[in-house]
């Protein structure tokens, strides 16, 4: 009979069974990564291109070309597309990232034959009609209009440009950006990134050998590069933050969006992982530290968090919040407090050990099938890792003493080194 007064007994996760990807090479070079279930007749097939970091005006473009995919090809018009992915019961969705533009199938298998010519036509002939375009202008400006007047959108964008100045990480469209946004400059960056040397093919789910074999004669011998629109990508530099403290003064507002952090290490570093572990507890989780000062115990917020991104060329740490505004000051205070506590007291076991439960059961609970083993993938390869990155993980996770995590917060977190932006209101006593 089960002891419900005896709790379970508690087991630390020491390793974790990642499924490894076959790897192959296409006649014409692209990489594929196949993660083969073999139990559900469902594929996800990912495109994956890279951006190419050659100009810092790009990210407008990427992102037009990212979003604007879809919207027709020589033979095929974008109600065309729509209906035949619509028809099969497919999902294709684009997705656009920091440093790479995504295009992914869901689709059964016996609808393949049918479905990846089009994706074929799309990666290879799309026109970006002017009709769509300039239909996706006026969208996003109206999106924009809009999105500025909320103080967290705004807080967002003046970070980014505060901590990456003008590279493409910190670049934020202006409504005036749009206007500029042409048929031919799209076609010219699609020309240059949407080519096979350029592309990583992730393919999960129940892949049969035919499955290799059709997405073989579509995007291996069939899919050539463009030489003529190589472009040898260089790695930008960071510039050092001038202004430290950026208020946004908006009078009608009742909430102060705030947002702070600093350049930070990539996931390639050593010290990745046990960041990581100190992020978690400063606000990572629901049981943080910031949580249970700012929101449990002073009420200021409904949630406050921090995180941690690593990118190709940099990285950086931030904590977002939005509160009223009588408190924006004291929130600033109440978050500094916290990050020296970090730096000058080291942690409780019993507080540790908390963290280390949740992190690691928030690991195990992201494996929940075959497409969390490929994004699981994704995430150390194109770092430059490898899936023996997990392993030292879950080491560092299971193994960092309160000390190490002091260690870290004073290398790695000093208040008076953040970039600060605040939007709405900031009182003076």
């Amino acid at each position: 009979m089960l002891d419900r007064v005896q709790h379970p007994p508690y087991h630390p996760v020491t390793g974790l069974d990642l499924i490894k990807p076959q790897e192959i090479t296409f006649s014409n070079g692209l990489k594929v990564f196949v993660f083969d279930s073999g139990e559900q007749d469902l594929v996800r097939i990912e495109w994956i291109i890279g951006h190419l970091f050659s100009q810092e005006n790009q990210a407008l473009l990427n992102t037009g070309v990212c979003e604007l995919l879809p919207e027709g090809t020589h033979t095929l018009s974008s109600a065309q597309i729509a209906e035949l992915i619509d028809f099969h019961g497919a999902f294709l969705i684009p997705e656009l990232g920091y440093d790479q533009s995504s295009l992914t199938l869901f689709s059964l298998n016996k609808h393949l034959e049918d479905l990846l010519p089009v994706i074929k036509d799309m990666l290879t002939n799309a026109i970006f009609p002017e009709k769509e375009l300039a239909t996706y202008v006026r969208n996003n400006k109206q999106k924009l209009q809009i999105a500025l007047q909320k103080n967290n959108f705004v807080a967002r964008r003046l970070f980014n440009k505060a901590i990456f100045g003008s590279i493409r990480y910190g670049y934020v469209p202006e409504m005036l950006d749009y206007d500029e946004l042409t048929r031919d400059n799209l076609l010219s960056l699609f020309r240059q990134q949407y080519r096979p040397s350029n592309c990583t093919l992730v393919i999960s789910g129940k892949i049969t050998e035919s499955v290799i074999n059709r997405l073989e004669h579509l995007f291996g011998s069939n899919w050539v590069n463009q030489d003529d629109f190589a472009c040898a990508e260089r790695t930008p530099d960071v510039p050092t933050p001038e202004e430290m403290l950026t208020v946004d003064i908006r009078e009608d507002s009742v909430q102060s969006a705030i947002r702070l952090g600093c350049l930070s290490i990539q996931r390639c570093h050593s010290d990745f992982p046990g960041l990581q572990v100190l992020n978690t507890v400063l606000g990572g989780y629901f049981g943080s530290r910031l949580m249970t000062n700012i929101r449990e115990d002073k009420g200021y917020t409904y949630n406050i968090s921090s995180g941690l991104v690593s990118l190709k060329h940099s990285a950086f740490f931030t904590i977002a919040s939005e509160v009223g505004v009588d408190v924006t000051a004291a929130t600033l205070r109440e978050i500094e407090k916290e990050i020296n506590k970090l730096r000058n007291e080291p942690m409780s076991e019993e507080e540790l050990s908390v963290v280390r439960s949740y992190m690691m059961g928030s690991l195990l609970g992201s494996l929940e099938n075959i497409f969390s083993h490929a994004d699981k993938f994704k995430n150390v390869y194109f770092s430059g890792l490898g899936l023996d990155y997990y392993d030292h993980y879950t080491s560092v996770v299971n193994t960092i003493t309160p000390d190490e995590i002091c260690c870290m917060a004073n290398t790695y977190l000093d208040y008076d080194k953040m970039i600060k932006v605040v939007v709405g209101k900031m009182e003076t006593t």
